[in-house]
């Protein structure tokens, strides 16, 4: 197990049999009620289908239906109370995943860890992983509460389930993407407690929460231990490092990084590529930008118009604009159109260098393209008609207006 310098001190969690079709279509009809959202009163109450005393066998698929036809949700609880006060109560993993799934969509997140103590006593049934990993989801995803999630993980030995590396990383990527890094470490460190056996999405995960923070030392220190954990960094490892270099302006840093996936024997793929390019054109790198799209199209990387956008920028952005119309031209024979601001782009470029040929190319071009040259670009070239820089367009007027 890894034993990084994360930062803080983090605080302690705490841990806080067949039914007649008549019968049924009876209680649909009698639990298809709307509206209300809080039925405190006994007259909101009374609605409820009384389900405690009905004589009839109620089977635990049967429930399922009522429950899934309820049109107020607002009404599980109650609901569920009179079902679990029945001589035939005999829930499974399905029931209380339906009830759970509805007092979710009413938002009554207090009632899911109240049904959650009901179940731990009571012992009905066996549950599965997937159980705890849809009330961690809903807790995380809808509820925002994070250490309701988190609790969950632990908890769950306590109904006998024990954690994989599936749920223990779904809930160290939700602390991750709810930007709770300081419990991210006290959490990977519960692994063995848990009894999980850590993977590479483990530490992929935990590389990401450190890069986030800017915490570079520190991932490139998890991104060591994967031979040490008999792991080996996937493409998507070098690939969350290489987007936060990039974002924090350290290029060199991520060039060096490509030489390194390239000596492990891992390829790199179009996005990492471009993330590199786009990195390398932002801080005004464009020749090695340029030099890193030769070197992937060397590598048998294809690049994907994303890629081609970047490059076509990063010529503009130099000022190259004869260039940028050649590359366009090849963007063009590859099925891949050129941004409306590319066009633009280049218009001025060739109005700035009295380039009436290739003004006319890029005007036709774009307008076969479907775009429309805004007031602004018009006026530009009016401008450059007007004060002599071109003498002539081989675009008729009757053209343009007709477009």
């Amino acid at each position: 197990m890894i034993s990084l310098w994360l930062l803080i001190k983090i605080p302690k969690f705490h841990q806080p049999k067949i039914q007649s079709s008549l019968l049924y279509k009876s209680l649909l009809q009698r639990s298809n009620f709307s509206t209300l959202s809080h039925p405190s009163s006994s007259s909101q109450e009374s609605r409820i289908p009384n389900l405690a005393n009905h004589k009839d066998w109620l089977s635990p698929n049967e429930a399922i239906k009522i429950f899934q036809s309820l049109k107020n949700p607002d009404f599980t609880l109650p609901l569920f109370n009179q079902i679990s006060q029945r001589k035939d109560y005999n829930p499974n993993e399905a029931l209380y995943t339906t009830v759970i799934n509805k007092l979710a969509l009413a938002k009554n997140f207090d009632a899911i860890e109240t049904l959650l103590e009901k179940i731990k006593i009571e012992r009905k049934c066996r549950l599965s992983e997937d159980f705890f990993v849809n009330v961690i989801r809903i807790y995380g995803n809808l509820g925002g509460r994070i250490n309701s999630a988190i609790r969950t993980l632990f908890d769950m030995p306590s109904y006998k389930c024990w954690p994989s590396v599936k749920s223990f990383n779904f809930v160290l990527n939700l602390l991750v993407s709810s930007k709770q890094f300081e419990v991210v470490h006290e959490v990977y460190m519960s692994a063995s407690r848990l009894g999980v056996e850590i993977d590479a999405c483990s530490l992929n995960i935990l590389i990401k929460g450190l890069c986030q923070c800017g915490k570079f030392d520190a991932a490139f220190s998890v991104f060591d231990e994967f031979p040490k954990q008999n792991f080996r960094p996937n493409v998507r490892t070098f690939s969350t490092i290489m987007h936060s270099l990039c974002h924090h302006g350290r290029i060199d840093e991520a060039l060096l990084l490509l030489d390194r996936m390239e000596r492990d024997g891992i390829e790199p793929d179009a996005i990492m590529f471009n993330t590199l390019i786009s990195g390398l054109r932002k801080n005004g790198r464009v020749v090695e930008g340029i030099k890193v799209f030769d070197r992937m199209m060397v590598q048998g990387c294809d690049p994907n118009p994303g890629t081609y956008q970047e490059i076509l920028y990063s010529l503009l952005d130099d000022n190259r604009f004869v260039e940028a119309k050649e590359f366009m031209c090849r963007m063009i024979q590859k099925g891949m159109n050129p941004s409306f601001e590319s066009y633009k782009l280049v218009i001025q470029g060739f109005c700035s260098g009295n380039l009436v040929g290739d003004m006319d190319w890029a005007l036709k071009q774009m307008i076969r393209q479907g775009f429309v040259p805004k007031m602004g670009m018009w006026k530009r070239i009016v401008q450059c008609l007007v004060s002599g820089r071109i003498k002539s367009t081989t675009l008729p007027y009757e053209e343009i207006v007709g477009s």
